[in-house]
């Protein structure tokens, strides 16, 4: 039987891929134990690339649909006899390795760890997250098969994922570095950011015979630490922006809070004593923002009169922009609305 099984291999006379494994980006020819011999005809199909290795060196490679002839040193038959003692295995070794061409479509990617530089408008750390999706096909099959396959027999869409995602942190943080985007622009830069990148992820992997296209950002995302740096900076922008519409700068925010956070603390009579004298500086604090000297009695000129009564409809305009800025609350809104209504 052996004899025979021997015969058989050393008749094998049509290469193909005829099922590639899924997901398969480069498969060796296995030939369920065929021998490549000088009467083989090797078929690429359309779509598919080939790379003929001949005693461990790249000799020929088919990157178009063809039928083939091969020569090799193995003659059939004669083979067969002088290795009947060695198993029939010859010692001039062949191998047909099978590769895609066609583009590899909507591939996803992440960065497979954080990608930290500083703000340059904050000056403080950002730990940023980012992922999106590319497309690429096999441009250099020489370069892909003695840089990235190696000893291996099959390479797979999944080996290339986690090439990928390996490869994209240095070159987005040298560019987030060089382009010095705040964290604010990140988002609406990412058009930008991809383009850079792609330029930089093209050269690298041509090294290794991979063409990457239509590179794209799909959206980034920043640690809690990150996030709690950011928050802050909104809420204060927030403020300031608010008492600027009122007329307050900021250390009269950062009173007028210090004064609600004193009134509202109820933890017994120390607390409630200064409670109190929070609430009376709170009211001369609104009182002098607003340009207040209230008084209970009018008794000058009509002009006078008329000039004060002006005077308190503004406070009273004032006192509704505090409150609509949420400076104030609404009791101490209504409360203080009630004291200039009094005043007149």
């Amino acid at each position: 039987m052996a004899l025979f099984d021997g015969i058989r291999r050393q008749l094998r006379t049509v290469i193909q891929w005829e099922a590639p494994a899924e997901g398969a980006l480069f498969q060796q020819w296995q030939g369920n134990g065929d021998e490549l011999k000088n009467a083989s005809k090797l078929i690429v199909a359309s779509g598919q690339g080939c790379i003929f290795v001949y005693e461990g060196k790249v000799k020929t490679v088919l990157n178009e649909a063809c039928l083939v002839n091969l020569k090799t040193d193995n003659i059939p038959f004669w083979t067969t006899v002088s290795k009947f003692m060695q198993f029939f295995e010859s010692e001039h070794k062949a191998h047909i390795y099978f590769y895609r061409r066609t583009k590899i479509l909507d591939q996803k990617w992440g960065t497979s760890s954080p990608i930290k530089y500083d703000d340059p408008k904050y000056k403080f750390p950002v730990t940023l997250l980012a992922y999106g999706n590319y497309s690429y096909r096999i441009d250099d099959p020489k370069a892909f098969f003695v840089n990235v396959v190696g000893a291996e027999n099959n390479f797979y869409i999944e080996d290339f994922r986690q090439v990928m995602s390996s490869r994209l942190v240095h070159p987005l943080t040298d560019f987030l570095a060089e382009s010095r985007y705040s964290y604010a622009e990140i988002d609406a830069n990412r058009e930008e950011i991809a383009a850079g990148m792609d330029a930089q992820l093209k050269q690298e992997f041509l090294k290794m015979g991979f063409a990457i296209t239509d590179f794209r950002i799909e959206g980034t995302d920043f640690d809690e630490d990150t996030l709690k740096r950011i928050n802050r900076i909104a809420n204060l922008t927030a403020e300031a922006q608010a008492a600027e519409a009122v007329g307050l700068d900021y250390t009269g925010i950062q009173q007028l809070e210090a004064m609600r956070e004193a009134a509202r603390n109820e933890g017994g009579g120390a607390g409630l004593g200064m409670g109190l004298g929070a609430g009376m500086g709170m009211g001369q604090m609104m009182s002098q923002t607003m340009g207040a000297n209230f008084s209970t009695a009018n008794n000058g000129s009509s002009a006078d009169t008329d000039a004060s009564s002006s005077e308190l409809m503004q406070k009273l305009a004032q006192l509704k922009k505090m409150y609509q800025a949420e400076l104030i609350s609404e009791d101490e809104y209504s409360a203080k609305k009630k004291e200039i209504l009094d005043s007149m």
